[in-house]
């Protein structure tokens, strides 16, 4: 026969973080820029943990990268641009999923901006967005989230396809490539578009909350066999949020301000790959919806520039691949976000 403390023993055992289930491992895709922060939050405070879930990391320099490994099944879940390479795999049977924002781009809460070499501002070379004309331009990836904001670019200064040389790397090799002179100008996120700010190497030209407003920049992913792992991936948004939430609230007029602010920019420094913490406290930060709500006509604008530099190679629409459900589900059990 049990005693009452042999009793209590088991069941103090059997609720007890540490003898609960062993933690399920999710793999992450992100692209280590500021707009990640979510990610890093819930892990570092332990909102990953909370549901039962073991984040492993995997660094890409865009989200287009990610999506064979989505297929595959060997990324859980990221964080990336809507890209052209996610709606071909949608329509060749991939159900890779949309399933919450990361990053937009509403007035005053630039992701991405213009950067332009100073040695071509100082000299008049560069004077307006016009100017890009027969410059050397890096964006991350073709078929990425940096189309859309250069076919608003377009759109402004009437230039078009071939005006501009266009060159894709990553944002890390794009401040390498302005401080070499192998490129003119290029559109990094932050927050290697302060810390190319900060060094001199060049100049911020204009925000794309100005050439783009409201654009749907990146967005959290799900593969297909994440995805139908309803009880899980709810459990992974929950984290998720829980840590933009924790961000949002860090958030005064665009920047990270205050002990709150501090505590997030340490986060930052330790996660991503600057480790400065003064390019975090200088740049103006990324907007990342609390509730995880999309961007809609932003995603039909990208899909529809997609299409027109023939990079969409079958059938799909936007209801092929966005699922709003897990971000519903997890706004109905915390409720809707109100600031801390």
């Amino acid at each position: 026969m049990l005693t009452r403390r042999a009793a209590v023993t088991g069941l103090l055992a059997m609720t007890h973080p540490a003898f609960a289930a062993d933690p399920v491992r999710v793999n992450i895709g992100h692209t280590n820029a500021a707009a990640d922060v979510g990610f890093f939050v819930a892990d570092k405070r332990g909102y990953f943990r909370d549901e039962g879930i073991a984040p492993n990391f995997i660094a890409f320099d865009s989200g287009a990268r990610m999506i064979a490994p989505f297929a595959s099944g060997d990324l859980d879940a990221g964080g990336g641009a809507p890209s052209a390479a996610l709606y071909n795999a949608v329509a060749r049977g991939v159900k890779v999923r949309i399933v919450a924002d990361k990053t937009s781009t509403p007035p005053g809460r630039p992701s991405q901006s213009v950067m332009v070499r100073k040695d071509l501002v100082e000299s008049g070379r560069y004077k307006t967005l016009k100017d890009l004309k027969g410059l050397k331009f890096a964006s991350n990836a073709p078929g990425a989230a940096g189309d859309g904001t250069v076919a608003k670019i377009f759109e402004l200064t009437d230039l078009k396809e071939g005006d501009i040389d266009r060159v894709y790397m990553g944002y890390p090799q794009q401040l390498l490539a302005l401080t070499n002179k192998a490129v003119d100008a290029a559109l990094p996120a932050e927050p290697t578009a302060t810390e190319m700010e900060l060094s001199g190497v060049a100049v911020r030209a204009m925000t794309d909350d100005k050439i783009h407003p409201n654009h749907q920049i990146s967005v959290v992913l799900y593969s297909a066999q994440f995805a139908v792992k309803k009880e899980l991936a709810t459990k992974f948004l929950r984290a998720y949020l829980r840590g933009l939430r924790d961000y949002n609230d860090a958030v005064e007029n665009a920047h990270l301000v205050g002990p709150k602010g501090e505590a997030i920019i340490a986060i930052l420094t330790e996660y991503s790959l600057i480790k400065d913490p003064a390019v975090y406290r200088a740049m103006s930060v990324n907007a990342c919806d609390p509730d995880g709500r999309l961007d809609m006509p932003s995603l039909l604008y990208d899909l529809d520039v997609f299409r027109k530099e023939g990079l969409i190679e079958g059938k799909v629409s936007l209801d092929d691949v966005v699922d709003t459900s897990f971000a519903e589900a997890v706004v109905t059990d915390l409720g809707a976000y109100r600031r801390g």
